[in-house]
């Protein structure tokens, strides 16, 4: 097929769909490299923190954690409530904002070095698959073998590293879910007293286990929208895994080496036509053709290409990390406008994010009329009742709870003991009595400030209304 072909229509399908509309097996050749090295460590680093994060604590707070069902978050062994809600909020849009951002300058960075799913993928099951199977050509003879002793060996002992792999990462998450100390408890108890969650482990395993030994890098090309972002963030100043087709192609375009040939003075691009950056391609592109949206910037055909360029005597870089601009133009990365803007949209939502950090009260009281009730007259004075909560997010217990109502002489009513306690990353709610002489009352409806004491130490005020009589004597 000319290249000239290949440009015309290589847009017109996706590389694991052939002709016939089925699937067509990705078998990627072993990568190896100065900067897959770099990610194998930095994919370690990343692995070792996701698995031990939920186990870790700091000051008794899990390092991290999202119980999405208790609507209660530990983030770097701070804990988020339901009450901190809109303090996540910020957390999540600095997220997006600084994805953003960094998608606009480098590319999508993100998926290559960082996405726990090209983790997984590449830096796990991946490698246990090359261990098995051997490197793209022994997986592809492989693949077309009779089913004999050797390959049924190969596939169940792969498929059952597979499935305790995915199991194990099912447990992680769970720990993210429910908390360690949780997980650590339903093992002790034993499946058979959990079935319920042994059942929703199981699936989990098998959701894992399906996108790591059969879906794979489909997640990346059809379910993940962040390559779809890409045509919109990118543009021709964004750094991205880049092939250099001003020198690749030169004016005859690319062709096969010939070592007796000189090169420079052929006309020929420096592009050999090997084809080793589509084979070690994990997606199962031609990085030749362009930016596209099925490109994780793994780096991998970097690593080959360069390996490809020091065997044939051609200087490396062919196929880099490089902006639009620097290929055609030779311009050097600068810090646009646009990408300045991003940094201080960064920067505010920082500075709004640290300022609610030491706005953020540890304990929080909230104290609210019953929803439907009226004042009551008890002789000379007005009565209404109130429901209240206690959140607790220190990690000490109070033992020694109590209300008082300061900015107006009157009574606060406990339905129950006067003194009370909040258990430490507790809740305690209740309802009490307020009442107030009729004649102290100056208008229907008196703002009112309480005070929230733990024996004679303050921990939060709170404000509400008292309603009253419309019209005094």
């Amino acid at each position: 097929m000319s290249n000239e072909h290949e440009e015309d229509n290589f847009r017109d399908s996706i590389s694991t769909i052939d002709a016939k509309g089925k699937r067509a097996w990705i078998f990627p050749k072993i990568p190896k490299g100065k900067l897959y090295d770099r990610r194998k460590w930095l994919s370690y680093f990343l692995l070792l923190f996701l698995f031990a994060a939920p186990f870790v604590k700091v000051n008794h707070h899990q390092f991290m954690m999202f119980n999405v069902l208790e609507r209660r978050f530990n983030l770097f062994g701070f804990p988020f409530w339901p009450q901190d809600f809109h303090i996540f909020v910020i957390i999540m849009i600095i997220g997006v904002v600084g994805l953003t951002l960094f998608t606009v300058a480098f590319g999508r960075i993100f998926c290559g070095w960082f996405c726990p799913q090209t983790i997984f993928m590449e830096m796990l099951f991946r490698r246990v698959e090359f261990w098995i199977d051997g490197d793209r050509g022994a997986q592809i003879r492989l693949d077309k073998q009779q089913w004999n002793a050797e390959k049924i060996r190969k596939r169940l002992t792969k498929w059952f590293i597979f499935f305790v792999i995915s199991f194990w990462i099912a447990n992680v998450f769970l720990a993210y879910l429910i908390s360690s100390d949780k997980l650590i408890l339903l093992v002790k108890e034993g499946p058979a007293n959990n079935t319920s969650t042994l059942i929703a482990l199981l699936i989990f395993t098998a959701v894992f286990y399906f996108i790591y030994a059969w879906f794979r890098e489909q997640v990346c090309i059809i379910a993940c929208p962040y390559g779809r972002m890409q045509g919109v963030l990118l543009d021709n100043k964004s750094i991205n895994v880049a092939y250099d087709y001003v020198r690749g192609e030169k004016e005859l375009g690319r062709a096969k080496f010939n070592k007796k040939e000189d090169r420079a003075a052929s006309g020929k691009g420096d592009c050999i036509d090997c084809s080793l950056c589509v084979h070690v391609c994990p997606t199962g592109i031609d990085i030749r053709h362009g930016t596209q949206m099925e490109c994780v910037n793994c780096t991998a055909c970097i690593d080959v290409c360069d390996s490809m360029m020091e065997n044939v005597g051609l200087p490396k870089g062919l196929i880099r990390y490089a902006s639009e601009d620097e290929i055609v133009k030779k311009e050097k990365f600068v810090f646009t406008n646009r990408m300045k803007g991003y940094v201080a949209i960064l920067a505010i939502l920082t500075g709004v994010f640290i300022g609610m950090l030491f706005l953020r009260n540890e304990v929080e009281a909230t104290i609210l009329r019953l929803p439907g009730q009226l004042f009551q007259h008890k002789g000379d004075k007005i009565s209404n009742v109130y429901t209240f909560k206690i959140v607790n997010k220190m990690n000490i217990n109070f033992d020694k709870v109590h209300i008082e109502l300061v900015n107006q002489k009157g009574e606060v009513k406990m339905v129950g003991p006067r003194y009370f306690k909040v258990a430490r990353e507790g809740i305690t709610e209740g309802t009490m009595f307020i009442e107030i002489k009729e004649a102290l009352l100056e208008s229907d409806k008196t703002k009112l400030v309480l005070e929230v004491y733990n024996d004679n130490k303050l921990i939060d005020t709170e404000t509400t209304n008292f309603l009253g009589p419309r019209s005094f004597d």
